[in-house]
């Protein structure tokens, strides 16, 4: 069958039969589903797709997937992931990661992940808490966070999981709901991305942290303070009846009213996911200023892949050279060792 044809799959094809195993409630769940549903509408195969994850909650998401899988070691999987897609560059490669894995001791090596644009996608479970070990603040939990590591509340100003990615050079940044039904829409998109595909999903922590997106996740509070994107329509949210302006004096963005649809009139901007300024400028839009939660896909702007141009310099430098084994060993100093009569 050509490498070409989408594969018929069912998402039970992507279940596996350990028994999932996080606290009754998570938003984790959730997210399993959601990516087991994607799976079959993206036409790949089982056997050529790698879950690889750090440490963390999220990180048993490999135990579930009906795919390769590696557990790997805290903060490490982009490096993992680079030796995975290097060695077999046909994999489709993606990484599993939260807040303080990928944001804490995994920092760095996310940050050259996405600098290198290694084709792959990196789901970031976002539960602004470490989970795992019990509720301490992690790098994204807000200021005057109370957890057994900051009793009197956090003092830490916290990082922005997409601008931290923006920052580091991502071409393809988005964000979703734990258990929204867009998520689908945007896993599809981050996997359509050639490169590296940064995806954060705000996921709740039923336990250690629970409720802290009610204020644009609830129901009730959806409309007024949730914008999904999408590229070449207007941003607009609240029903049609709000929608976001560029004030190119001041260069920042405001909330405008629109009035009978009429959005080109209120200057209501079409999103355009290739504006990096604008893009950071969404990525930074908060609740408390009056804005929405830019939500979808925020950047995309695809370019050439590490894995691309590693392969590409790999098969120039073999080019008309018969491969010797015996040469390799040999090259550069060598020494040969005589045994000589040991002294009396």
């Amino acid at each position: 069958m050509n490498e070409m044809t989408p594969i018929k799959t069912t998402p039970k094809d992507w279940e596996t039969d350990q028994e999932v195993r996080w606290c009754p409630g998570c938003g984790d769940y959730a997210i399993l589903k959601a990516v087991q549903r994607t799976m079959p509408e993206l036409g790949v195969k089982p056997e050529n797709t790698v879950f690889i994850s750090g440490i963390g909650c999220s990180s048993r998401f490999p135990y579930y997937m009906e795919t390769y899988g590696f557990h790997t070691i805290h903060g490490r999987a982009p490096a993992v992931a680079t030796g995975v897609k290097l060695a077999n560059p046909d994999l489709d490669v993606w990484i599993v990661t939260g807040d303080g894995d990928a944001l804490s001791i995994g920092g760095n090596h996310t940050m050259h992940l996405l600098r290198r644009n290694l084709d792959c996608q990196i789901l970031l479970f976002n539960n602004e808490i470490y989970g795992l070990t019990k509720g301490q603040y992690s790098p994204t939990s807000r200021v005057g966070t109370r957890s057994p590591s900051t009793p009197f509340g956090s003092v830490d100003r916290s990082a922005s999981p997409c601008s931290y990615a923006l920052g580091s050079g991502a071409r393809f940044i988005a964000r979703g709901i734990d258990t929204h039904k867009n998520l689908p829409t945007v896993l599809k998109a981050a996997h359509a991305h050639k490169g590296a595909s940064f995806v954060e999903i705000y996921q709740n922590c039923i336990v250690y942290n629970d409720d802290v997106f009610a204020p644009f996740t609830e129901k009730a509070n959806a409309s007024a303070n949730q914008v999904w994107l999408e590229n070449g329509e207007p941003i607009l949210f609240a029903g049609g009846t709000k929608g976001i302006h560029l004030d190119r004096y001041d260069l920042k963005l405001v909330v405008v009213d629109v009035v009978d649809g009429k959005w080109q009139e209120a200057g209501v901007i079409v999103h355009d996911e290739t504006n990096k300024g604008v893009a950071q400028m969404l990525i930074d839009m908060r609740l408390e200023d009056g804005f929405p939660m830019a939500l979808g896909v925020i950047y995309q702007d695809p370019a050439p892949t590490f894995d691309s141009a590693v392969i590409e310099q790999n098969l120039a430098a073999a080019r008309g050279k018969t491969p010797d084994l015996q040469a390799l060993i040999s090259k550069g100093q060598t020494w040969q060792v005589d045994k000589e009569p040991h002294p009396s």
